[in-house]
C-alpha cells in the first residue's frame, strides 16, 4: 500500500512529496515550503503592496505596516519556528540566542541561486545559506557586544530565493526576568521595552510562542501581549515542544484561559541535527500516532497549518489597515508638498532675484495692512503680540489715562493758590472782568511743561512696537531666503528709525504750540467751561458768606476741595482765579483729547 508524507528539503525551504512503495524505494518530488503553499493569487497582491511600501521606507515616516512580530519567553523556541517557516537556519542553542531584533525580509526570486545578505549599522554583509547562522552571530556581536547583552538596533536579514514569499517577520529576544552571568541587571526592562515597542502598533500581528512545558498563564509574553491586545484579536499562539509535555496540552489549547483571539497552533520543531525533512516527518507522525496529541484537531497542528494561518491573518490585517495607511500617506504627502512649496526657488539671474524681493515686499505689505489697518490677525492667531489693532488700542488708552492723571505736586497744593499768586503778581492795565492774558499763558505753560514728555515717549513706544511687528512679518515672509533676510530687516529698521524721528519732531512741535495759544478751536471747549463755571456763585458763597464756614466744597470735575484757606481773599480775586482754573481745565482737557486722538 502506497503512502505519502510531507517533509522539508534539507537544502531549500521547499517541501517534498515522499512516495513509499512496497520495495521501500523513495521518489522525492519537490514542492514549495508550507508558507509558500498558502501563498495564492488572492493574497499575493496585498503582500506585494505592503512590501513595496516597506521598500519605500514609509515606516521611517511613522506609518506602521502590518508585520509579524515573534515574541516569547527565553528558550521557548521562537527562532526554531521562524526557520521552520522560512527554511533558513538561525542561531540556536541554550540561553539567549536572539539578542537584537532580527528583521527577516524574504523576497521571492526567479533565480535558482539565492541572494542572502545582512544589513546593520549602514553595512551590507553578503552571506550564503550554509553560513547564515554564523553571519547573524557575528553581526549580533558587533551590534550588541560579544557578551550576553541585548540591543534595540535591528539586524535585517534579506533573503532572495526561489520558493519564499515577499514577507517580513521580526524575531525579538526572548523575555527573561533573571539576568545570568554577563547580562546587565536591567535585562528584563531592556527586553520588555523592546517587545512593547514592536507589538504596540495596532498593525502588528503578534506571534506568541509558548512552550508546552510551562503554564500559559504564567508566561511573561502573554502578559505583555494582553497589555496591547486585550481581546487577542491580533494574537496567534504557537505551542512548541509538544512532544516534551503532551499531558493536558489538549485542555490548554481548547480552554484558552489566556484569551488568544486567533487561536493556537501546536508544532514540533527540529531537534538536534535533524534535517527539515526529518523534522516534518516526525511532526506529522507525532500528532497522528501519539495517544494524547492525536486527539488535538488536525486543523491546529503542524508547521504547514501555521504557515497557512499566518498568510490568511496577515492578508486580513493588510486589507483592514490599507485604507488608513493610504490616508496617512496622502496626508504626509500633502504636508511634504506644502513644505516643498516653501523652499526657495533657484534664482539664476538678477531679474529673478528682483522678482523674489518684490514678492517678499508685497507679501509683507499685505500682512501689515491686515494686521495694522484691517485688524485681521488670522496669520498669527496664537501670537497675541501680533494682534496689532488690539495692542495699539490698549497703548492709546493707557496713554490717555496717564496724560490726564494729576501729578502728585498738583494734588498736594492748595486749591486756586497757584492762580491767586500769579494774579497778584501780574498787575497790569485791563478791564475788571477780563483775565490777564499773561497770567493765563503762564499757568498754561506750567501745565504743558508738566506733560510735554509723555506724548513724545508715547510716540516712541508706538514706533518700537511697529518695528517689532515689521521685523516679525519680514522674518516670516523671507524665511526661505536667509541670505537676504537680515538685509531686509535692516532696511525696515532704518525706515522705522527715520519715520520715528519725524514723528517725534512733529509731536514736539504740537506740544510747544500749546504753550503759545490762549485760544482753542475745539467746539466742546465752551460746553465744558459752561458746565464747570455753573457752580461759581455757590463756590464764592460757600467760601465768603456761609456762616457755617465749611472746610470743603464739592466741585464737579474736581471732587471735594479745601476752601478754608481762601477766606482771606476778596471776592473779585476769587472769581478771577476760579474762572481761570475752569478755563485752563477745559482747554487742557480738550487739548489732551486731541493729542490722544
Amino acid at each position: 500500500m502506497d503512502s505519502k508524507k510531507k517533509v522539508f528539503s534539507n537544502t531549500s525551504p521547499s517541501l517534498a512529496i515522499v512516495e513509499v512503495n512496497p520495495n521501500n524505494n523513495k521518489a522525492v518530488v519537490p514542492i514549495e515550503a508550507p508558507i509558500v503553499s498558502s501563498y495564492n493569487d488572492r493574497i499575493r497582491p496585498l503582500l506585494d503592496t505592503v512590501d513595496r511600501l516597506r521598500n519605500l521606507n514609509v515606516m521611517r515616516g511613522g506609518i506602521q505596516l502590518p508585520t509579524i512580530v515573534v515574541v516569547g519567553d527565553q528558550s521557548s523556541g521562537k527562532s526554531s519556528v521562524l526557520e521552520s517557516l522560512a527554511g533558513i537556519s538561525l542561531p540556536r542553542g541554550q540561553g539567549i540566542c536572539t539578542r537584537v531584533p532580527l528583521v527577516m525580509r524574504l523576497q521571492r526570486s526567479p533565480s535558482p541561486e539565492p541572494e542572502i545578505w545582512l544589513e546593520y549599522n549602514d553595512k551590507v554583509v553578503p552571506t550564503d545559506e550554509e553560513h547564515i547562522a554564523e553571519a547573524i552571530c557575528a553581526a549580533t556581536d558587533v551590534i550588541a557586544g560579544s557578551g550576553k547583552g541585548v540591543s534595540d538596533t535591528p539586524l535585517t536579514l534579506h533573503a532572495k530565493k526561489a520558493g519564499v514569499p515577499d514577507i517580513t517577520m521580526v524575531d525579538l529576544p526572548g523575555i527573561t526576568r533573571v539576568p545570568v552571568n554577563g547580562q546587565p541587571e536591567n535585562i528584563y526592562e531592556q527586553i520588555s521595552g523592546m517587545v512593547m515597542k514592536y507589538i504596540e502598533p495596532q498593525e502588528s500581528i503578534i506571534l506568541n510562542v509558548l512552550s508546552a512545558t510551562v503554564d500559559f498563564t504564567t508566561c511573561e509574553s502573554i502578559r505583555m501581549s494582553k497589555q496591547v491586545d486585550k481581546t487577542g484579536e491580533r494574537t496567534l499562539a504557537v505551542v512548541t515542544k509538544a512532544d516534551m509535555a503532551p499531558d493536558g496540552l489538549l485542555q490548554k489549547v481548547t480552554a484558552d484561559d489566556v484569551s488568544i483571539g486567533l487561536g493556537y497552533v501546536c508544532v514540533r520543531n527540529r531537534i538536534g541535527e535533524e534535517t527539515y525533512e526529518e523534522a516534518r516527518v516526525q511532526e506529522e507522525l507525532l500528532f497522528r500516532t501519539h495517544p494524547m496529541l492525536s486527539l488535538i484537531d488536525e486543523e491546529i497542528v503542524g508547521i504547514p497549518v501555521l504557515a497557512h494561518k499566518l498568510m490568511l491573518i496577515q492578508a486580513t490585517m493588510i486589507s483592514r489597515c490599507l485604507p488608513e495607511i493610504v490616508r496617512k500617506i496622502n496626508q504626509k504627502m500633502e504636508i511634504a508638498v506644502l513644505e516643498l512649496n516653501k523652499l526657495p526657488m533657484v534664482m539664476a539671474s538678477s531679474g529673478e532675484a528682483l522678482m523674489v524681493l518684490m514678492d517678499i515686499i508685497g507679501s509683507a505689505k499685505e500682512s501689515l495692512l491686515r494686521l495694522l489697518v484691517q485688524g485681521d490677525f488670522s496669520e498669527y492667531s496664537d501670537d497675541q503680540k501680533m494682534h496689532c489693532t488690539a495692542r495699539l488700542a490698549e497703548m492709546l488708552n493707557q496713554f490717555s489715562d496717564n496724560l490726564q492723571a494729576q501729578p502728585q505736586a498738583a494734588i498736594e497744593e492748595e486749591f486756586l493758590m497757584v492762580e491767586i499768586k500769579l494774579l497778584e503778581e501780574c498787575k497790569c492795565i485791563g478791564l475788571p472782568n477780563f483775565i490777564p492774558r499773561s497770567t493765563f499763558l503762564a499757568i498754561l505753560s506750567q501745565h504743558v511743561d508738566a506733560i510735554h514728555a509723555k506724548p513724545v515717549q508715547f510716540i516712541k513706544e508706538i514706533w518700537d512696537y511697529i518695528e517689532l511687528v515689521l521685523s516679525s512679518v519680514i522674518g516670516k515672509c523671507s524665511d526661505n531666503f536667509p541670505q537676504i533676510q537680515s538685509a531686509i530687516k535692516r532696511a525696515g529698521r532704518n525706515l522705522i528709525s527715520k519715520t520715528r524721528e519725524r514723528s517725534v519732531n512733529r509731536v514736539t512741535e504740537i506740544v510747544e504750540m500749546e504753550k503759545l495759544t490762549d485760544y482753542t478751536c475745539n467746539p466742546d471747549y465752551m460746553t465744558s467751561w459752561t458746565l464747570k463755571t455753573a457752580s461759581q456763585q455757590n463756590f464764592i458763597k460757600a467760601v465768603l458768606y456761609d456762616e457755617k464756614k465749611p472746610k470743603s466744597f464739592s466741585l464737579p470735575g474736581f471732587g471735594d476741595v479745601q476752601i478754608s484757606h481762601l477766606r482771606n481773599y476778596h471776592a473779585h480775586l476769587l472769581q478771577q482765579a476760579f474762572d481761570m482754573k475752569m478755563r485752563i481745565s477745559s482747554k487742557l482737557s480738550r487739548s489732551f483729547a486731541a493729542t490722544s486722538v
